[in-house]
């Protein structure tokens, strides 16, 4: 990221479509042209993987690491690949503005049977379904068990399952892979599905000169396929439950911390296989994605880890990894390695050091730097060329929510200094825009909220709650010419 751009954070989810969420479809083409007209150089998105209603629709709590959320799957583009038929597809009448979770993924779901019981007698006979299967052995057929399992035992997790197959003795498994043969092909299915329509995706994205960011947690969930399957790598008890959870202590979002209840890694076992499982992982999703953004990057130098039956993260302890080993070894691996590390919350000198050492671009965040202390890591006067500036994230409040809900007296008299004008609800938003642009750092990116100039109504992420998170969509009239013009003035004068 040497030349100075400037990027839309904006997920999947939020995307114009007429199925309630958005998808792979032609909304997601549209806002690529968005892209491209407005002078941009890349979109960055959330977790692409699997998420469930029970744990909040969270894009990062999800069953596997490697396969994708299969309600992002376009059934415009079904009908047009021959999966379906217009007559498959019932009629809708879902929000524009809000996913309602539980009702897509009914509808999702019911679409996506349609689809492989059309396909299924003839589905060895696509070359292209053969070759998937071979190229992404290495984690599909666990997942694809695994989901089947999951249906199996009424979704229980994986650690309550009969000891046999908790254990995945290799004639259990072997029994399970008969009797479950049509569940395990079309979960296969499904999954052939996602990546063949994302990477048609992302291919039109290069072409227009887009480059995608994603997006890793740096943790899995307890209940996945990842555990499960690579027990060894995580501190468990012998029955498969998590000795201790990871979270973060009391930061910004949270006074007693943030408890996200992940297994935390056993890093010496990590370590002695060359780390192989974060080197599949890292290269899955460089295949993905052109960048990613690590998740909680501070946790591969030391993480925060508190031992199960606390209620809160306060009482939990830093536990150092040896960061260096990982990524030497990583870094010899990869022939390239693009990665921005999300270096928020409470960011020690060690971490620092990492992230200079092997020049790592990091974040900065507008909404951090206005507290009147002039050494403010967040404000632009202390910014390096080598780092990614956001107005917010999606775990922010929009920039005008946040004007509206956050900023005291004392922060509004900071901004009147620094932008040089009176800042108002009306002005807020783009106010941050130009600063951002008008700082040093190589690479802005800005959540379409902000371009749009919306509301808290908009944001989409409120850390440490459950509800009426990842569910704001934006409508296609929002891809309109005057915002277009609007983000081509704002690159000319930050490309100079």
């Amino acid at each position: 990221m040497t030349k100075r751009t400037s990027g839309i954070l904006l997920h999947i989810t939020s995307l114009p479509s007429p199925y309630g969420i958005g998808d792979f479809g032609s909304g997601a083409y549209q806002f690529i042209d968005f892209l491209k007209n407005s002078e941009q150089s890349y979109w960055q998105i959330l977790p692409l993987n699997p998420t469930d209603i029970a744990l909040s629709n969270s894009p990062y709590s999800s069953c596997s690491a490697f396969a994708g959320n299969v309600l992002l799957i376009s059934p415009e583009f079904l009908i047009r690949d021959g999966f379906l038929t217009q007559n498959d597809l019932e009629k809708t009448d879902f929000s524009e503005e809000r996913v309602d979770y539980l009702s897509v993924a009914m509808h999702k779901v019911d679409v996506l049977y349609k689809a492989f019981r059309n396909v299924k007698k003839e589905i060895f006979l696509n070359e292209k379904f053969k070759v998937f299967c071979q190229e992404n052995e290495a984690w599909l057929n666990d997942y694809s068990l695994f989901v089947a399992l999951k249906e199996k035992f009424e979704g229980v997790c994986w650690s309550q399952w009969p000891e046999d197959i908790r254990e995945r003795e290799p004639a259990t498994i072997e029994i399970y892979k008969g009797e479950l043969h049509e569940s395990i092909l079309r979960e296969t299915f499904f999954q052939y599905l996602f990546y063949t329509q994302w990477f048609d995706l992302k291919e039109y994205c290069n072409k227009e000169g887009i480059k995608v960011i994603g997006d890793v947690p740096i943790y899995v969930q307890h209940d996945s396929v990842d555990v499960w399957v690579n027990k060894e790598i995580f501190k468990l008890d012998e029955k498969g439950e998590c000795e201790f959870l990871a979270g973060v202590p009391p930061d910004y979002f949270s006074e007693t911390g943030q408890l996200w209840g992940n297994p935390v890694f056993r890093w010496d076992v990590l370590k002695s296989s060359g780390y192989e499982w974060w080197k599949k992982r890292l290269k899955h999703n460089f295949d993905c994605c052109d960048i990613v953004r690590i998740d909680h990057f501070r946790g591969f130098v030391a993480f925060w880890e508190v031992a199960k039956g606390e209620k809160t993260a306060i009482n939990g302890k830093w536990v150092k990894v040896n960061v260096y080993s990982f990524f030497d070894e990583l870094l010899d691996y990869f022939d390239e390695f693009p990665i921005i590390a999300e270096d928020l919350g409470v960011i020690t000198d060690d971490v620092k050091e990492v992230i200079k050492r092997y020049r790592f671009p990091g974040m900065k965040i507008l909404q951090f730097a206005f507290d009147n202390k002039q050494d403010n890591p967040y404000l632009p006067q202390n910014y390096i060329k080598n780092c990614i500036v956001y107005t917010g994230t999606h775990d922010n409040n929009t920039t005008k929510g946040w004007f509206r809900q956050e900023a005291t007296k004392e922060i509004k008299k900071q901004l009147f200094e620094i932008v040089g004008q009176e800042p108002t609800e009306d002005n807020i938003s783009l106010a941050l825009v130009k600063l951002a642009m008008s700082s040093v750092a190589d690479t802005v990116i800005f959540p379409l909220q902000d371009i749009l100039g919306m509301d808290e109504s908009a944001r989409m992420n409120q850390p440490s709650t459950i509800r009426n998170n990842w569910e704001w969509r934006v409508k296609v009239s929002s891809f309109d010419f005057s915002k277009q013009k609007q983000l081509t003035s704002f690159c000319s004068s930050h490309s100079r």
